[in-house]
């Protein structure tokens, strides 16, 4: 069983959504763009227990707060899930609601001649809905599940989609940390409690406990003085009321009910330690280390699957607290344990655990969310995906905004000058972390085009920083409509050589020459505090170039003592860069030009004053 479609309109930050899967997905993006707002609205339809929880809904569940129209008329959440690859067991139960879906269309068939549910791609699908509303009468909110088939202009008149058909479909939400710290409670809900129901276990212990507590005395013995002070309390009662009332005072332990027991009763552990006396210590399990709860979940996940059979696994995070190869195996064994799964998450080692076509980018504009199905990045294998994924696209795809630099240089070296210009004038400049932007190598200025046209394409703002080009390449870059800073020289080395204060290149050159860093196969030219400038720019073009793509032009930024120091091409795209981004921060020159966010051959020009 697959969720093979989600809608979502006017639930939370999302006033509408439209999100197509494909088998195990895993949901990437930058912070707030809807990832948990998607698991979320998935658990209003199919969670079993969500509807239980009152109120069903609340005022900020509504996009921008809002559930009344201008004419004070209730707006709706609505949300819509298509599932398909059914079990035999589930199309018999769910055979009067079944419609006819394409999976290569992504569209339901509306007919079903021969001809057209024949076809492969045609598969069994169940519609179902949610919709969630304020009653004005009530002066409260509410919610409710329906089957979207058969067809109804009117969702009064569709059948309900009742607690039992949820639990046939076997959609389970595992909230890391919520999860975990319930999972071995009887909460209604809890991973205890799924399993008890799958088991066709009925729990008759509850009127022994609540007996055994209204059986236990407290404080009865007169030394404490407590039975003395709630007599006198019946006294000074008798006085205002009848002889009958208030008689008899006492403490319990409890006046605890059912659901009061549902939630205290808890499973104690023993933690690995002793008393002094020698008899192991046990805790609640919700005190054992997150990594413990992390892996007792996983645990019991396996049960309710073996249990269950075909159900769908939506996790948040599941990297929390977990190392590299546990998140590994955590995946591994939830993908092995579900039918579907669906993640969200921050962490290479999870991203790099699913093929391309599995990461679905979220991307969100004024309330509006997209999602990006990924491809194979450019120039990347197969067999070296895992690498490549970790080592320099996942970053990127966690980000809104990318900035790609032609070279391992560039890289290294662009956040540091942000970085820097950030510390002498934090008015005007901010750092890329601060605004968003991750830095992607490009490897090769031949690259640029094909991994802008790939950013683009998932839905990323895109930068890119770049050489002098030809007017071939620079036609070519142009075309992908991204941001681009072309620098006036070739080569970033000779760019700081060209531009940036001479006091800075003397400093920087007595610096790594005193300090036995100038290579010994280059001593023919290290650099003397006698030296002319120019044979200073001469002996570090040397220099830079043997460490090319080792950090030493970032270094060289680095030991900049002011914001002139740094060459003014940077100085001036970081500047861009930031009042496109923030255009709160002050300008200092009003007249210099920036760079436009489209760029055509006619306009591809250096970024100067």
């Amino acid at each position: 069983m697959d969720i093979a479609r989600l809608k979502i309109e006017n639930f939370r930050g999302v006033k509408n959504g439209e999100l197509l899967f494909n088998g195990h997905t895993v949901l990437v993006g930058d912070n707030n763009v809807g990832k948990s707002t998607v698991l979320e609205a998935i658990d209003l339809v199919l969670g079993p227990e969500r509807l239980a929880r009152r109120p069903v809904i609340d005022e900020h569940d509504f996009f921008a707060g809002e559930y009344l129209d201008s004419d004070k008329n209730p707006i709706k959440i609505r949300i819509e899930v298509v599932i398909i690859r059914l079990s035999e067991e589930q199309e018999r139960h769910f055979k009067d609601h079944l419609m006819f879906w394409d999976v290569e269309t992504h569209e339901f068939v509306d007919s079903p001649p021969p001809e057209q549910t024949n076809k492969k791609s045609v598969v069994a699908a169940l519609p179902v809905g949610f919709e969630g509303f304020y009653d004005p009468e009530e002066d409260d909110f509410d919610g409710k599940t329906f089957f979207l088939s058969p067809a109804s202009l009117d969702s009064e008149e569709f059948a309900v989609f009742r607690t039992r058909d949820k639990r046939e479909c076997g959609f389970l939400i595992l909230r890391t940390l919520r999860t975990g710290s319930r999972a071995l409670s009887l909460e209604r809900g809890s991973l205890l409690d799924i399993i008890l129901r799958l088991q066709e276990k009925r729990l008759h212990m509850w009127e022994d406990v609540l007996t055994q507590l209204k059986d236990v005395s407290v404080a009865e013995n007169p030394e404490l003085g407590i039975s003395d002070t709630l007599h006198q309390v019946q006294e000074s009662l008798r006085s205002l009321v009848p002889n009958e009332w208030g008689g008899n005072p006492h403490i319990k332990v409890s006046d605890l009910t059912r659901e009061h027991l549902r939630r205290t009763l808890t499973v104690f552990m023993d933690t690995g330690i002793s008393t002094n006396s020698g008899q192991p210590y046990s805790a609640p399990f919700q005190h054992q280390g997150t990594g413990t709860i992390n892996t007792l979940v996983l645990s019991l996940l396996s049960m309710i699957a073996n249990l269950k059979g075909n159900v769908i696994f939506a996790m948040e995070e599941p990297e929390i607290a977990l190392p590299p190869h546990t998140q590994k195996r955590v995946i591994e064994s939830i993908k092995n344990l579900s039918a579907q799964s669906i993640f969200t998450s921050h962490s290479p080692y999870i991203l790099e655990e699913f093929s391309p076509k599995n990461l679905l980018v979220l991307q969100r504009n004024d309330g509006e969310v997209t999602g990006h199905p990924c491809t194979l990045p450019p120039n990347v294998k197969p067999k070296t995906y895992k690498e490549e994924m970790r080592r320099r696209f996942c970053e990127a795809l966690l980000s809104n905004r990318v900035l790609i630099a032609e070279g391992r240089t560039e890289y290294d070296a662009w956040p540091t000058a942000s970085k820097k210009l950030h510390e002498f004038n934090p008015e005007k400049y901010k750092t890329l972390s601060n605004l968003g932007i991750s830095v992607l190598n490009a490897e090769t200025d031949s690259q640029v085009a094909q991994l802008s046209k790939f950013l683009i394409g998932i839905g990323k703002v895109v930068f890119a920083v770049f050489d002098k080009q030809d007017d071939e390449n620079k036609g070519e870059i142009a075309s992908t409509g991204i941001i681009a800073f072309e620098s006036p020289e070739k080569g970033f080395e000779n760019l700081i050589l060209k531009q940036a204060s001479e006091v800075s290149l003397q400093r920087f050159a007595m610096c790594v020459s005193q300090k036995d860093m100038w290579p010994n196969h280059l001593k023919h030219c290290c650099p003397e505090k006698s030296d002319s400038i120019e044979t200073i720019r001469k002996s570090l073009l040397e220099y830079f170039i043997w460490g090319k793509g080792s950090g030493t032009a970032a270094e060289f930024i680095f030991q900049c003592e002011n914001e002139a120091e740094i060459p003014e091409f940077i100085r001036n795209t970081l500047s861009d860069i930031t009042q496109k981004i923030s255009p709160t921060v002050i300008q200092e020159d009003e007249h210099r030009s920036t760079a436009p966010t489209e760029l055509h051959d006619n306009d591809f020009q250096p970024f100067q004053k």
